[in-house]
């Protein structure tokens, strides 16, 4: 078996992906400027319910994009989607993982210390807040985050007092802390690659216990196969990418109360 069987409710997926474009792809939406901030935005303008996206560390790559348009179009519910760039620009080169040298190990750590899940999690609400003066149609908000931005999701949805949304998902989350699942308060689907700590995600999973929960390794793909890292010239890879995909818009569709 690839995967861990599928729980909690779980079952097939009610969504329609087109075929996910494996090089040169051409983005459907726009980058617009919100809270300071160029944001890639896509899906019909009327939707009423909004994703934010937090890339991983590469930034703004196709497969990310991709996911995004992805996320927009492809369920029943349709989406607005925004994915801003916190990076401003100076995202970490690809070139730098795996960090297999001296010099890649320092320039990570540098990048890191930069660019810390905390900073992020501090400044989404305030972001959050722009959008919604923006797209005041938008009623209830989700957020997405892929490896370092796994990190932010967690951070934000386990504080209550700031945390402006209704549903999350991390895929392929690095950092993780079982101790972050314990104040999560809304429904949360966990996608992780078989480069996750195993014992740390499965204690996760145990201790999402404030709403609706989906966790579930991948165990032949590699950490970041949803995002920047995803080889989709890979037949394997581009079908579990589809497919986790649709986990989460699947989640959505059953736990994302308006």
């Amino acid at each position: 078996m690839s995967t861990m069987p599928a729980s909690h409710g779980h079952s097939e997926a009610c969504c329609n992906i087109p075929p996910v474009v494996s090089t040169g792809y051409t983005a459907k939406g726009s980058y617009k400027e919100f809270d300071g901030m160029k944001t890639y935005t896509t899906g019909p303008a009327d939707a009423t319910k909004g994703i934010v996206v937090i890339y991983d560390i590469f930034g703004y790559f196709d497969q990310t994009v991709q996911g995004a348009d992805i996320l927009a179009t492809s369920h029943a519910q349709k989406h607005q989607v925004f994915i801003p760039d916190w990076f401003k620009g100076e995202p970490c080169p690809i070139e730098w993982y795996p960090p297999n040298t001296t010099e890649k190990q320092k320039g990570l750590g540098a990048f890191f210390a930069k660019n810390p899940p905390t900073g992020v999690a501090k400044a989404l609400p305030g972001f959050v807040d722009a959008l919604k003066a923006k797209h005041p149609e938008i009623k209830s908000w989700a957020l997405i985050g892929y490896c370092w931005g796994g990190k932010v999701v967690s951070l934000v949805t386990s504080n209550p007092s700031s945390n402006p949304f209704s549903i999350a998902a991390e895929c392929h989350p690095a950092m993780v802390d079982p101790k972050d699942a314990e104040g999560i308060q809304v429904p949360l689907v966990m996608l992780a690659s078989k480069e996750e700590p195993h014992e740390k995600v499965k204690q996760f999973e145990v201790n999402l216990r404030h709403g609706a929960k989906h966790v579930e390794t991948f165990t032949d793909q590699i950490h970041g196969w949803m995002a920047a890292r995803a080889d989709l010239s890979d037949e394997r890879v581009k079908a579990e990418y589809t497919r986790g995909y649709k986990v989460v818009l699947d989640f959505f569709a059953k736990n994302w109360s308006s």
